[in-house]
């Protein structure tokens, strides 16, 4: 059996992990999309800002970021905490979950978000690149 001491000490480090990846999330996000807004929001990772919690990333517009650094995660329940925290935080952002495994890179991590809003996503790609089939046109 563990001391208290060593039960703190695995905690800390897991935190250290989880604390790292949403840094690394932020900086990709700003990287990546351009947009340098991004920031993990503060006592994220189990603290909580009010009584409620709240994103693991601030300033990623429309999206509701929930990071995962775990080698076995339960999706289900991660984008259900991810929905139920948008929900109380009466937040209009797209609930998603971004899951790290060791050995991945930042740029290898999975998300999770629902299928609905997905296609959100997917029809504005399609819109943007020209190649959306018009809801009013005749096949």
């Amino acid at each position: 059996m563990q001391s208290e001491k060593g039960i703190r000490r695995v905690m800390s480090r897991q935190k250290r992990k989880g604390d790292g990846f949403e840094r690394e999330l932020a900086a990709y996000f700003n990287e990546e999309a351009d947009i340098n807004t991004a920031y993990r929001a503060p006592l994220s990772g189990g603290g909580k800002v009010s009584s409620n919690g709240g994103a693991d990333l601030i300033g990623v517009p429309d999206l509701f970021v929930e990071a995962k650094r775990v080698e076995r995660l339960n999706f289900m329940d991660a984008i259900r905490q991810a929905e139920k925290n948008s929900q109380e935080t009466n937040s209009p952002e797209t609930p998603i979950v971004i899951n790290r495994r060791n050995r991945m890179t930042t740029e290898e991590s999975l998300c999770v978000l629902r299928l609905k809003d997905f296609m959100k996503y997917y029809n504005a790609f399609l819109e943007l690149t020209g190649r959306h089939k018009s809801k009013n046109s005749v096949a």
